[in-house]
């Protein structure tokens, strides 16, 4: 859409923009519009320079350790002169003495309830909604739906197959004897339950037992002696236990038992960033708006499904009787967290008084957090009056102590305690991973969370060492030395600095939404590694997930993992570049091949749809979850390829347009795709894909977000 903007102040700001934040998003809080455009205008001119600086530092840093590998060429690394070379340069940070962490007013869901992390897009009211909504999810409805029941004939069919619903039955009951088991018999032979003295009674016909754990039981809802729902916890984890006779699923149950309901997804990041597709005013206010609306607790999605007009909002508290009696709620949504955007990136929404545009983050952090004073005089969200702000990107402790003075301005700005806005460091930039506790330093009083993002991570490893040499396979990253050094220091940095039992330490995603039984299988390496929170691509995913933390007490696991030797600098810093590679022409065209494939799967949609997270399927049929972190690293590793002579351009060239082929296939039965191979020349979005590849050495840090953002801003002017 064209812009057209107010001036404010010193600021232009587009109309659509100024009218959102006068009319709907200060509506009903104490600050007049007024007032907080005048602060909002000299924060922002007092913030931008220096923004524009620690970009500027980022570009001499890359430039120095590219003249220092052009330098070095031919020789080996010696790891002590790297790190003398790094440190002079101010890469490398000294390490400053042992602290804890001092983050005040942090509800339970980040310190001490661990469970699934759900990422969603927050450019779509729906999905927003189900996620929000996924903190309750059906353990049946999550195991009839999904390959972790195995397939029978009658599992593809439209109706109600019973040979599975048994499946459903049975693994809920084990699930049952594995973590609530009963004195006397199995959860699999009982025929009714019923509450008496507030202690929990289970019945096989005339025979009557108890928890072995008593302290399990919680609470009931409906009759004593003929409760509707059981509530049991575990790990801190809730379970519902649903009994109505007359159910469908309740059919084939002696005990009548129609469900048993999990505590699923415990925090949500509701994404500005990697997974939309957010390039003007238009796109933001979209995304804005949806924040707002969960913030004050009426966003509504109505949609057709199958003729139906159906409609999502957010779901009420579960009310129950406590042991004791008393009427008591347990909170009905997931914890609401968002992902601003990062340091990088400008937005045509505002304009400052040079012509400029504004600093996206900036922009992110005043208007997300405006939205949040709407939940602290209702406190749905957060019942502890803070708002969690996941902060991407971000490279090294100076920048992330910029980003505690944006807060502080925000908090003054907006009339707010200091410390309100609390910050999760996404540890996912080579230079953060490299000074991690001194960036968790300069945020000790916001500090909730830090994770591990492992492409983003190795799309910043290839692009910071690009002049090294060709690097490795994508797919034999994860076992070399770099990644392991990363994953183990971002939990014993996490640790030392006092993080379990009041922070997050986070693990990256499941990719393949479709997979949860191999997730299932795989993924309970992320709490045995130390992370309380590990993301999940669905709410689906995330009830199946919640299974893996009835098994592993995290915190204890944590406890352990203090024991261990630490990571080591060396290790984290060791370059992942192949030595002396000998893959055959097949090996190297099959690896380009598959980056190839989803990147332009993901970049299709992206520039010509605007869609910013989509299930891709790879050059095998598998759907895969894409975002910008896997564009990065796939755009990142051809780029490097073609520059040390391992592919051509030309061959990566024939490469797309065979694998621009697939991908049109791929997405027949879209009506709004456009076809990338019908006119190669004048397609956006396979220029786009390419030139993602061919000047990927040349883009800051290797990000995508320029290219996208230019490209879909053109694609948005030719639509009007």
């Amino acid at each position: 859409m064209t812009n057209t903007y107010k001036n404010i102040g010193n600021l232009k700001v587009s109309e659509i923009l100024a009218d959102f934040v006068n009319k709907e998003l200060l509506e009903g809080t104490n600050l007049k519009p007024e007032k907080f455009w005048e602060g909002f205008d000299k924060v922002i001119h007092e913030l931008a320079p220096k923004n524009k600086e620690l970009i500027n530092i980022r570009e001499d840093i890359q430039n120095k350790i590219n003249d220092w590998h052009k330098a070095n060429k031919g020789n080996e690394i010696n790891l002590e002169n790297y790190k003398k070379f790094l440190k002079d340069i101010g890469y490398l940070k000294e390490e400053g003495p042992d602290f804890k962490i001092e983050t005040k007013n942090v509800d339970k869901e980040i310190t001490s309830v661990a469970g699934p992390q759900l990422v969603v897009p927050i450019m779509n009211a729906r999905y927003a909604l189900n996620a929000a909504n996924a903190r309750w999810m059906s353990l049946y409805d999550s195991l009839y739906g999904t390959d972790v029941i195995e397939e029978s004939e009658d599992s593809t069919s439209q109706r109600y197959d019973p040979e599975r619903g048994e499946l459903v039955i049975k693994y809920g009951r084990e699930f049952l004897d594995k973590y609530f088991p009963l004195n006397d018999f199995s959860w699999k032979k009982i025929t009714g339950t019923a509450i008496q003295d507030g202690e929990l009674k289970v019945l096989k016909g005339i025979d009557v037992t108890t928890l072995k754990e008593t302290n399990k039981f919680i609470g009931h809802r409906g009759e004593a002696d003929n409760p509707s729902a059981i509530i049991l916890k575990n790990n801190n984890l809730h379970i519902e236990i649903l009994k109505n006779p007359r159910a469908f699923s309740a059919q084939q149950d002696h005990a009548g038992i129609s469900d048993i309901i999990l505590e699923s997804a415990i925090s949500t990041i509701c994404d500005n960033e990697d997974s939309v597709a957010a390039v003007d005013a238009e796109d933001k206010v979209l995304c804005y708006r949806n924040w707002l609306g969960l913030m004050k607790g009426d966003l509504v999605s109505r949609f057709e499904k199958e003729g139906k007009t159906l409609e999502r909002k957010l779901n009420p508290n579960r009310s129950y009787i406590s042991k004791d009696g008393k009427g008591l709620k347990l909170h009905g949504r997931s914890l609401l967290l968002i992902r601003n955007v990062g340091h990088l990136m400008t937005n045509p929404s505002i304009l400052l008084k040079d012509g400029s545009e504004i600093p996206e983050g900036l922009m992110d952090a005043f208007v997300t957090t405006a939205a949040a004073l709407h939940d602290f005089k209702r406190k749905g969200n957060s019942r502890t009056g803070s708002i969690y702000i996941v902060k991407p990107k971000m490279h090294g402790p100076d920048e992330t102590a910029f980003t505690d003075e944006i807060f502080t301005k925000v908090e003054e700005v907006l009339g707010l305690e200091k410390y309100t806005c609390k910050i999760g460091i996404m540890d996912e930039e080579r230079r953060t991973s490299s000074n991690l506790k001194e960036c968790i330093r300069s945020l000790k009083n916001r500090v909730f969370f830090i994770n591990t993002g492992f492409l983003d991570r190795t799309g910043d490893e290839m692009h910071t060492s690009m002049e090294a040499g060709p690097m490795i396979k994508k797919g034999d990253m994860k076992s070399s030395k770099w990644i392991q050094a990363y994953e183990n220091n971002n939990v014993d940095i996490g640790l030392s600095c006092g993080f379990s039992g009041k922070a997050q330490i986070g693990k990256g995603m499941w990719a393949m939404p479709d997979k949860m039984k191999d997730m299932l299988e795989q993924k309970t390496g992320h709490l045995k590694a130390g992370a309380n929170c590990a993301w999940v691509p669905s709410p689906t995913a995330a009830s199946i997930h919640a299974l893996h933390y009835h098994e592993i007490d995290i915190f204890n696991v944590q406890k352990e993992l203090t024991k261990r030797q630490k990571a080591k600098l060396d290790d984290l810093l060791t370059i992942p570049v192949a030595d002396r590679p000998n893959w055959s022409v097949d090996e190297i065209n099959q690896e380009i091949s598959n980056s190839a494939q989803t990147l332009l799967g993901y970049v299709v949609r992206w520039v010509d749809q605007g869609v910013g997270c989509s299930k891709v399927p790879d050059i095998n049929n598998i759907g895969l979850m894409e975002d910008r972190a896997t564009l990065r690293i796939s755009s990142q590793h051809i780029a490097n390829w073609i520059h040390h002579g391992v592919t051509t351009k030309i061959q990566v060239t024939e490469i797309m347009k065979e694998m621009a082929k697939v991908v049109d296939e791929q997405n027949k039965n879209d009506p709004k795709y456009i076809k990338m191979s019908e006119n190669f020349d004048n397609s956006i979005a396979f220029k786009t894909a390419c030139d993602l590849i061919f000047k990927g050495t040349k883009q800051p840090s290797g990000y995508t977000e320029p290219l996208l953002h230019q490209n879909r801003l053109e694609i948005k002017s030719n639509l009007n």
